[in-house]
Parts: C-alpha cells; sequence; structure tokens
C-alpha cells in the first residue's frame, strides 16, 4: 500500500480568499515504511503573505519571489500523490488549497479526491482521544514524537513529523520501540535476571469482562481501517458472525 504523508503552508488561512501556497512537503511510505522518497517545494504565491500567516511559519516574501509557481510544479507533484493515499492532519485545510490550485491550471478541471484517498489524523485522533488537545504538537506529546526542531511550521519538517505520529497512532513501530525491543532480545540471550523466573512461579493471567472485551475489539477496528487494513494482527482474520475476529 502507497501512502503519502503531506502538508502545506500557505499565505494566509482561506483559500477561497484567493490565499496561496507557499511550501509543499510530501513523504512516501510503501507498506507503512519510509521509503525515502519525498517531494519538497518552495512556491512564488504571486501575493503578499499575512502577517498571522508569517508568525506561524516565518517564511517571507522575499525568499520566494525567485522560487518557481506552482504551475510549473504541478505536473511533477501530481505524479507522485496520484493514486496514493495522502495522511493529512486537519485535511479540509491542506485539500481546500491543493485543489484550488489545481482550478487554476489551464485544461480540465482536477480535484485532490479525483486522484487520492485522504486520511484526516486529526479526525483520527478526536476518535481516538475525544475532548483533549489533538494538535500536531499535543500529539507528539502524547506518543513520545520528537517535535524539538518545529520552533516554527514547515511542510516537509511538519510532514515528516507527522508520519511518525501517524505510526504511533495506528500501532506502528516507532525507531524507539524498535530500540528497546533490541535491548530486550539481547537481556534475554544474555541471561538477564529480569528474563526469568523462579522454578514453578506462577503466573498470574487477569481475565478482560466482555465490556472491555468489546472496547478492545472497537479500537482493533478503528486501527485496522486507519491503517488501511494493513495491521499484521489482523492478516489471518476473519470476521464471525457476532462481528468478533477469531482464528480460521
Amino acid at each position: 500500500m502507497r501512502q503519502v504523508v503531506l502538508d502545506v503552508e500557505t499565505t494566509g488561512l482561506e483559500a477561497t480568499a484567493g490565499h496561496r501556497i507557499i511550501e509543499i512537503g510530501c513523504v512516501e511510505l510503501l507498506n507503512r515504511r519510509p521509503t525515502g522518497q519525498k517531494f519538497h517545494r518552495y512556491l512564488n504565491p504571486e501575493r503578499e503573505i499575512d502577517a498571522g500567516a508569517l508568525a506561524v511559519h516565518g517564511i517571507e516574501l522575499a525568499r520566494l519571489l525567485q522560487a518557481p509557481k506552482f504551475a510549473e510544479i504541478a505536473a511533477e507533484l501530481l505524479v507522485f500523490i496520484e493514486g496514493a493515499e495522502l495522511i493529512i492532519h486537519n485535511a479540509p485545510f491542506d485539500v481546500g488549497f491543493l485543489d484550488a490550485e489545481l482550478a487554476r491550471l489551464p485544461g480540465d478541471a482536477r480535484t485532490v479526491a479525483a486522484m487520492c484517498r485522504v486520511l484526516d489524523t486529526l479526525a483520527l485522533a478526536r476518535s481516538l482521544h475525544p475532548g483533549q488537545r489533538n494538535s500536531l504538537d499535543a500529539l507528539c506529546k502524547r506518543y513520545s514524537v520528537d517535535n524539538t526542531r518545529r520552533e516554527l511550521h514547515g511542510a516537509l519538517l511538519d510532514a515528516g513529523i507527522l508520519l511518525d505520529v501517524y505510526l504511533a497512532m495506528t500501532g506502528g513501530q516507532s525507531a524507539f520501540a524498535l530500540d528497546m525491543a533490541g535491548e530486550n532480545r539481547r537481556a534475554q540471550a544474555e541471561g538477564s535476571p529480569g528474563a526469568t523466573r523462579a522454578p514453578g512461579a506462577v503466573l498470574s493471567v487477569p481475565t478482560a469482562s466482555e465490556d472491555e472485551l468489546r472496547q478492545h475489539e472497537a479500537m482493533l477496528d478503528l486501527i485496522h481501517k486507519a491503517s488501511g487494513g494493513m495491521v499484521l494482527w489482523r492478516a489471518n482474520l476473519a470476521p464471525d458472525g457476532d462481528g468478533t475476529h477469531k482464528n480460521h
């Protein structure tokens, strides 16, 4: 499954008011693994940048006057994203700006929805954590994703951070988790006391209640949907008549 984590920076908040994209950052995932392929461009918006937007991303118009215009990079961008599932935080904002830029191009009108599926990680976070703050920074704190370089917003930087947040939210392994797994394997291989238990010791295994099992299944269904069906624990499972999943 091919996915593209995407973020944009803009001259202001409303595409319908004529605001434009000034930076696009994309990072590719294949079967939930980063491929190293990226798309990153600064763009000349052909208009002024609002003071509020400048305070967020710090990109001044003077830096963009020699940058290409959207029409000059559109074909390359579309090749990169077409057919992929786009992973975007607050997707209506970014998609609205992309659609507005595409509408300015000559020829038949195109839309992001006609080329790609879109997963909104803000909507996913709200469903997982109702009533809590679900900004990208808040999710970084919740899932222990390093965002110390994010003093200002930047499209490619934010796309990379969102990639880590998305994988953490949907059950993917972070670099930290992989490091800890390696430490545990080494400890077991070296006969660490923490990896053994006394002969004859009885291991207590608590049993989940019916309500806990239902909640667990609901969460697994949500993660399964968000990952595009790529979760490993559902690979060999089929739904039973009662809606639960069991090995067959």
